[in-house]
């Protein structure tokens, strides 16, 4: 009946990977990242501060993510974890398993995974499986 209230999102980008630039290996950061380039190594937000991961249209992360609040235009190949809010925009491409909170997919986005819901997994994982009625 009574849920824990949200984390809002970071408002603000602190830091900026541009167009043309590439990294390999893994990021922690804090606050807000916007990746306009290429990652090929784990995405993970700092702490329990909101945190917020921008993905644009012409950036490609390969790795990991682990994010409170995930706003993807771009492509990730690997598993995504967003704690509390996802947006999947009409040029988004995720290849692996996304777990989510809350989840905003705008048409033309694809996800090549499973989509799980953060709630099923601290729950105990439990899954319900849905059976075709019989018209008896």
């Amino acid at each position: 009946m009574f849920r824990k209230k949200a984390n809002k999102p970071q408002n603000r980008i602190d830091s900026l990977i541009g167009a043309g630039t590439r990294i390999e290996g893994n990021i922690t950061f804090s606050g807000g990242l916007r990746v306009d380039g290429e990652i090929k190594g784990n995405v993970i937000a700092a702490g329990d501060q909101p945190s917020t991961l921008v993905v644009s249209e012409q950036a490609s992360i390969d790795g990991e993510i682990h994010v409170s609040h995930l706003v993807v235009n771009g492509s990730i190949n690997g598993p995504v974890y967003s704690a509390e809010f996802l947006e999947l925009q009409a040029h988004s491409r995720v290849k692996g398993d996304v777990q989510y909170n809350t989840l905003e997919m705008h048409l033309g986005a694809v996800v090549e995974g499973r989509l799980v819901h953060s709630s099923s997994v601290t729950e105990g994982g439990k899954t319900v499986e849905l059976k075709i009625a019989s018209r008896n």
